[in-house]
């Protein structure tokens, strides 16, 4: 296991004993045997709004990190997605909403696999221009979101 899945893994038990937790990077640091840096490393791309956390973080003298699991209602919560997708969306961001539906519960991993498919980059190959392939596979996406509400 690499530095980043243990910070994570730490955090996600912590997460798991309450709705949310604060912690104070350097003594985290400490206590994992990293540096503060690579905490804020995992906070600012394991721990995102797309998959279902708000984080509040203060830096300098005694800085903390406040993480926070977001829980809405099933249907709320495939709408909340389906609004924030706006006009396109990469490939890594409907990975990684996928995998909270996945983690939450909502979907099956089989499921995810297949919308994973009908969203990839090769499945839209065909399509030259990446702000254009965004824009088709948010069309996509946000379709078969509705069709789960």
């Amino acid at each position: 296991m690499n530095i980043s899945d243990l910070i994570e893994s730490f955090i996600v038990d912590k997460l798991n004993e309450q709705r949310n937790v604060e912690l104070k990077r350097n003594e985290l640091a400490s206590t994992l045997g990293c540096v503060p840096s690579q905490i804020n490393y995992v906070i600012s791309t394991r721990f995102t709004t797309e998959r279902g956390y708000i984080v509040e973080s203060r830096r300098g003298g005694g800085g903390y990190i406040k993480i926070s699991r977001v829980v809405v209602p099933e249907g709320d919560m495939l709408m909340h997605i389906i609004n924030s997708i706006g006009d396109a969306i990469d490939q890594r961001s409907v990975a990684a909403i996928l995998s909270n539906l996945v983690s939450d519960g909502f979907i099956s991993e089989k499921v995810a696999k297949i919308i994973m498919s009908a969203c990839s980059d090769k499945a839209l190959m065909i399509i030259a221009l990446s702000n254009d392939r965004n824009r088709v596979r948010a069309s996509i996406f946000k379709n078969i979101l509705i069709s789960l509400v």
